[in-house]
């Protein structure tokens, strides 16, 4: 399997380098990639480091994440920085990533997460890998960042992950263009942002799920993204208005974070004009 997968990275490589014929302009590109989301993935067991599968499909993840850089690069991206945002986000394989890509690994206790390195020098953000939000019936490993989540809230609007990453996004006036996953999170976020291009990688059907080839997923998230990327008027960054109110609600319950109020069982309060400091409250006590 690593054989195969290391000749079809060498291809994408190949074909990534035969397609660019040089940038007209500046692109900065930032991809933040998930793994629940990916072609074939069903069960927790194959995102997880403890099972059995779980080398397997890192493998398709980090493949999977070429695609979407042979896209860019495609569109002539100058820059492109890839953040490994699944659990302990040490799950992309250094040494099969495309090597135009520089890689942000490890996990952090700053709010941004998933999104750690993003900055307002980028250009458009991609989702690669993403899942639907907690509680979304026929979703492929539905929840929002942990197990413990029921639902978050901003301002009133329910979000999964790509809602809040978006928001973080948006603090930079930065788009998220493009989103692959199942069916559900495309849907979720074509309802949020509005303007957003998606490649479903399997339709979800609760425990089980009808998926694309890998292969088929991979094409579609290269001609895709190389599209969005060379219409980039159409995107607009995702924002909400502050001051940002967070409602949390959880299975069980954390220690109460400074300024939060407990405003129900299992259900918690935070307001601040500081979308970041909102994350923070998030982040310790989901």
């Amino acid at each position: 399997m690593k054989k195969a997968m290391i000749i079809l990275t060498m291809i994408l490589v190949a074909v990534s380098f035969a397609c660019d014929s040089g940038p007209k302009e500046k692109l900065k590109v930032f991809i933040s990639v998930d793994m629940e989301g990916i072609a074939g993935v069903i069960s927790g067991r194959e995102v997880s480091s403890r099972g059995n599968d779980y080398d397997y499909f890192r493998e398709i993840m980090t493949v999977e994440t070429n695609a979407a850089i042979v896209g860019v690069l495609a569109a002539g991206a100058t820059e492109i920085l890839v953040r490994d945002g699944h659990g302990a986000k040490t799950n992309i394989l250094p040494g099969l990533l495309h090597p135009k890509a520089k890689l942000l690994r490890g996990v952090t206790d700053r709010p941004e997460n998933m999104m750690l390195g993003i900055d307002e020098t980028f250009d458009a953000v991609l989702f690669i890998g993403y899942h639907a939000k907690a509680g979304t019936a026929g979703g492929v490993l539905a929840h929002t960042s942990s197990g413990n989540v029921i639902d978050l809230s901003i301002n009133g609007v329910s979000l999964p992950e790509a809602g809040y990453n978006a928001l973080i996004a948006g603090l930079y006036d930065v788009p998220v263009v493009f989103v692959a996953g199942d069916n559900w999170i495309c849907r979720q976020v074509k309802e949020l942002f509005g303007e957003v291009d998606t490649v479903e990688t399997k339709v979800g059907m609760g425990t089980a799920e009808l998926g694309l080839h890998p292969e088929e997923v991979r094409s579609q998230i290269m001609a895709e993204v190389t599209s969005s990327l060379r219409d980039l008027s159409r995107f607009k960054p995702y924002k909400l208005l502050p001051p940002y109110t967070m409602v949390l609600k959880v299975k069980k319950e954390r220690d109460l974070y400074p300024g939060a109020e407990k405003t129900g069982k299992g259900e918690f309060t935070f307001t601040s004009s500081d979308f970041l400091k909102v994350m923070d409250a998030f982040n310790k006590m989901k």
